[in-house]
């Protein structure tokens, strides 16, 4: 009943838990309840993203996992957090990661990886835009 695409994005909400078979989502809590704390991956339902390391894909299985929206661009593009920005070195960081997680690498993947991919996509090229200009750069300090 809940399988496919709407059983993995139940198990990405931590609705549902991975690997459990049956009809009856969880309530929102039951992770907590479980004393389980730690991010799951919602294909293989391993622990999920690793402490170190970019944490764009799951160890076990090594699936695109769901973008942090509250990471903050300097981190995600490996940058001191100042106003003085390598240019260099951002852009090569930049296609580093677009390299990781362009959508046109993940076409043979599942529908799940694809929107994941255009997500993290959309969050590594509004990160490069904002951290490139020094405007935008300066506004995103102060924010």
């Amino acid at each position: 009943m809940w399988g496919g695409r709407t059983g993995a994005l139940l198990r990405v909400w931590g609705l549902w838990p991975a690997g459990v078979r049956g009809r009856r989502p969880l309530g929102c809590n039951a992770a907590s309840l479980a004393g389980n704390n730690s991010p799951q991956c919602w294909n293989c339902g391993g622990p999920g993203v690793p402490k170190r390391g970019d944490g764009f894909f799951c160890p076990q299985c090594r699936a695109l996992q769901p973008p942090d929206l509250t990471r903050d661009y300097f981190s995600l593009m490996d940058c001191n957090r100042a106003f003085a920005v390598d240019t260099a070195k951002l852009q090569n960081r930049y296609q580093q990661l677009q390299r990781l997680v362009h959508p046109d690498f993940f076409s043979q993947r599942s529908q799940t990886e694809k929107d994941f991919s255009e997500k993290h996509a959309t969050l590594v090229n509004d990160a490069y835009k904002t951290l490139l200009a020094p405007l935008s750069r300066g506004l995103y300090l102060v924010s």
